[in-house]
């Protein structure tokens, strides 16, 4: 009797379970093959298909995020039809005035990192997706610890997911000194935003609300050790001042909030105008916004390239609307090149990528396999205009994770950047890699899971 009763139960519970995953399929905002393909699973296989979609599959849409909201600024005409674009997000204008140092190599990466961290009289606020717990990883915490002590008030954000491993007996240290850390993960909200698989992957270090280091680098040996060592990654950071680092803080606040931190009072100016030439953007992304902006745009602006569309990514695993732009891009005639590390450190995501590549090349896309070393990376050059930052061109940084990107338009550091990609081309293998038809039809059956993302 109480084993039919606990069989009943237990139907009844897995039932009611399906029902509501598939319930919440149907009224996520996805595309018509991403909703058959999690019907299909949940209702085939429910006992893994429920849990994974769950965990995996929910959309950043709705997760009960508190939307950012940005001060207002005086109105003043765009400086390109990109910004102009995003404005219609209600996102911050572009605005001129910011000295912007580009990092092409981990050493002046970690030489303006050290500075900015040694000259900080008030307050460094840090949010990190890894922070790796190596001589370079322990470093660092160690420098945050010392500012503590000689007065700095540092708060760091780190994401649970990517700081799995992370220098714990240094971050306790930190913590004894007076640093205030706060762990980002949608555990504890579960409730609250029914979200598993959210990840704030935004890198920044902004000091005393003045400058901020930002772009693709974590903290570890791998982003930062020497360059002349093969371990250390080819990737892109920069140092920035100016009126766009009033909008790093308002995000960081956003960021500080969602884990329960008391905010402070932003003192950077927006409007403010800056001694440097440099003309740029931010561009916040993520479950904080209530549309996915910085992939809608991104798709707008392939649609509407005149010349190039150069992008660097160390994972490639677009959206159906990203490709689909890139390969109408490229029957149009437009310079379209793809590069990617030949082997990353996602075996995985390397061979997800084949078939996107390879119907991509077939298009007349140039891809660019990078061999002297991880590729790091996330870039985007289109015309005139260039973008850089935390977001990979894969699913999940476009419309899962919580990203923060720079969009640059004026000349010479669109130049700058574009200079930087052609140098890694000449270390590339042009083309995708020779697969015989096994190969091909597994990874057409990966893609044929890609869109439950």
């Amino acid at each position: 009797m109480v084993t039919t009763i606990f069989t009943f139960l237990a139907i009844s519970v897995g039932v009611l379970v399906t029902g509501a995953a598939l319930i919440w399929v149907l009224q996520q905002r996805r595309s018509p093959q991403s909703a058959v393909a999690w019907i299909l699973f949940i209702i085939t296989v429910p006992y893994i298909g429920v849990p994974a979609f769950f965990i995996f599959g929910t959309r950043k849409r709705g997760a009960g995020y508190e939307t950012i909201r940005f001060a207002p600024t005086p109105e003043a005409p765009p400086v390109h039809a990109a910004d102009a674009l995003f404005r219609r997000f209600e996102l911050p204008g572009a605005a001129p005035g910011h000295r912007l140092d580009l990092e092409t190599t981990s050493d002046a990466a970690r030489a303006s990192l050290d500075r900015l961290i040694a000259g900080a009289q008030a307050r460094i606020d840090v949010v990190l997706y890894r922070l790796e717990p190596d001589p370079v990883g322990r470093a660092f915490t160690e420098s945050l610890t010392e500012a503590v002590r000689r007065g700095v008030r540092v708060r760091v954000i780190l994401d649970q997911f990517g700081t799995i491993r992370r220098p714990y007996r240094e971050l306790h240290r930190f913590k004894e000194a007076g640093g205030e850390l706060q762990m980002f993960s949608p555990l504890p909200q579960i409730a609250a935003t029914g979200r598993f698989n959210l990840r704030n992957h935004r890198k920044k270090v902004i000091v005393d609300g003045k400058t901020v280091w930002s772009g693709g680098r974590n903290i570890g040996q791998m982003y930062q050790a020497a360059q002349s060592d093969p371990e250390t990654w080819n990737d892109l950071s920069f140092t920035l001042t100016g009126p766009v680092v009033a909008r790093f803080c308002e995000v960081f606040e956003a960021d500080w909030a969602k884990m329960g931190g008391a905010p402070v009072p932003i003192t950077a100016d927006p409007t403010g105008g800056g001694s440097g030439r440099a003309v740029v953007q931010l561009l916040a992304s993520g479950p904080d916004f209530d549309h996915d902006g910085l992939h809608d745009g991104l798709v707008h602006l392939i649609h509407t390239a005149k010349t190039r569309i150069w992008i660097a990514t160390p994972y490639f695993l677009p959206t159906d609307m990203l490709q689909h732009a890139l390969r109408t891009a490229a029957r149009l005639g437009r310079d379209v090149r793809i590069l990617v590390p030949a082997r990353s450190n996602q075996r995985i995501a390397d061979f997800a990528r084949g078939d996107y590549l390879r119907d991509l090349e077939e298009a007349g896309c140039t891809i660019l396999r990078h061999t002297g070393g991880m590729v790091h990376a996330k870039v985007v050059v289109i015309d005139d205009i260039a973008m850089l930052g935390s977001a990979n061109l894969d699913v999940r940084s476009m419309l899962l994770n919580f990203e923060a990107s720079l969009m640059v338009y004026d000349a010479p550091s669109v130049s700058a950047i574009a200079h930087w990609f052609s140098g890694l081309e000449a270390e590339c293998l042009t083309g995708t890699r020779p697969a015989h038809l096994p190969r091909r039809l597994a990874e057409a059956a990966f893609r044929l899971g890609a869109p439950m993302l």
